[in-house]
C-alpha cells in the first residue's frame, strides 16, 4: 500500500518538472499540475536545497517500481548542474528554471542550500559507494565550501559562513550545523588520505555549535549567530534569538558520537535533551521559544513537524 501511494503522490509531483529547463518548480498545484516558485527566491528562481533533494527518494521510487521516469528527472538536475559554472567552485542557492541560469550568487550551507550536500554524499552512500559521479559532486563542493567559506574566529572557533554579494558574512545558522555531522560521515571515502582532516573538521563544527548553545540562559541554541569582534557564536538581533525544536545540532552530535566515541557528545546531547524537556515541554506537547537568552522564555505555541520527524530521533 506504501508503494501505491508513493507512486501516486510522484505521479502528482511530475507535472512539476515541465519547465524549458527541467529543474522544477517549488510548488505544483495537484489538481491541474500548474508549477511555480516563490516570489522572493531571486526573482522566482528555484532554490538548490529543494530541487537538489529529490535524487535520493525519486531514483529508490525507480528501483521500487522498474519505471524509469523517476531516475531520468532527477539525473537530468544533476547532469545540468554539472555543466554550468560555478563562482568559485560553489554552488549559488538559486537557480532560474526558464532560463537556466543562476539567480544572486548567494552560498549557504545551511538555509536554502543544506540537503543539496548531504544528498550528494547519501546519494553516494545509499548506491554501495558505486554513484563516483556524486561522491566527486560532493568532494569538489566541500573543497570549495572549505576553501571559501569556513573560518576560523578570533576565539578559535571553526564557524561556515554565507557568501552574499560577493563577500563573506561572518554568520552560521542553526541548520548549517549539521555539516558537522556531514563531515564526519563523509571522512572514509574522502580524497588524498584526508579523512582524519574531515573528522577533525566535523568535530570543531560540533564544538562552535555546542558553544551557541552554552552561551545562552537557557542552554538551547538559537536560530544563528555572528561571529563579529567581540561577540562570538551569540545572535544579535531579536529575530534571531529562537529556537524552534531543530535537530541539526544533535544530529551532529549523533554521528560524531557514533564515529569517535567521544563522551563529550553524549553529554552534550543530554544537555540538550534536559533544556528541551525542560524549557520546550508544555501541556500540549513541546513548543519552541522567542528567545534562548531569556530566562523566563516566552513560547511560539508551536510544535514543528520535524521536531517528531528528526531531533526525537
Amino acid at each position: 500500500i506504501f508503494k501505491i501511494k508513493a507512486v501516486q503522490l510522484a505521479e502528482k509531483l511530475l507535472p512539476a518538472f515541465n519547465t524549458p529547463t527541467g529543474i522544477p518548480w517549488a510548488m505544483v498545484n495537484l489538481k491541474s499540475g500548474v508549477g511555480r516558485n516563490w516570489g522572493w527566491a531571486s526573482a522566482g528562481s528555484s532554490i538548490l536545497a529543494e530541487f537538489g533533494t529529490l535524487h535520493m527518494e525519486f531514483v529508490h521510487l525507480s528501483y521500487l517500481t522498474g519505471d524509469l521516469v523517476y531516475y531520468k528527472k532527477v539525473m537530468h538536475i544533476r547532469k545540468l548542474l554539472q555543466k554550468m559554472d560555478r563562482p568559485n567552485g560553489l554552488y549559488p542557492n538559486y537557480l532560474n528554471p526558464r532560463t537556466g541560469h543562476w539567480g544572486q550568487y548567494h552560498t549557504s550551507v545551511g538555509g536554502l542550500g543544506d540537503s543539496f550536500y548531504e544528498y550528494l554524499l547519501k546519494a553516494w552512500l545509499m548506491s554501495d559507494k558505486t554513484d563516483h559521479e556524486a561522491r566527486k559532486m560532493y568532494d569538489d563542493a566541500i573543497e570549495a565550501i572549505e576553501k571559501h567559506l569556513i573560518k576560523k574566529s578570533r576565539g578559535g572557533l571553526v564557524f561556515i559562513g554565507e557568501w552574499k554579494n560577493g563577500h563573506l558574512e561572518k554568520k552560521m545558522g542553526h541548520l548549517a550545523c549539521f555539516a558537522g555531522g556531514m563531515f564526519a560521515l563523509g571522512a572514509d571515502g574522502s580524497r588524498t588520505d584526508k579523512a582524519g582532516h574531515y573528522l577533525e573538521l566535523g568535530a570543531e563544527i560540533a564544538r562552535t555549535c555546542h558553544e551557541s548553545y552554552d552561551r545562552t540562559a537557557l542552554k538551547l541554541g538559537p536560530e544563528s549567530f555572528k561571529f563579529d569582534g567581540a561577540l562570538e557564536a551569540v545572535a544579535v538581533r531579536q529575530a534571531e534569538k529562537y529556537y524552534i525544536l531543530r535537530p541539526e545540532v544533535i544530529e551532529t552530535y549523533w554521528y560524531l558520537w557514533r564515529f569517535t566515541h567521544d563522551p563529550r557528545y553524549r553529554q552534550w546531547g543530554w544537555e540538550a535533551a534536559l533544556a528541551i524537556e525542560k524549557y520546550c515541554r508544555v501541556s500540549g506537547g513541546f513548543s519552541g521559544v522567542k528567545d534562548v537568552y531569556s530566562s523566563t522564555p516566552t513560547h511560539d505555541d508551536v510544535q514543528q513537524s520535524f521536531f517528531l520527524a528528526e531531533t526525537l530521533k
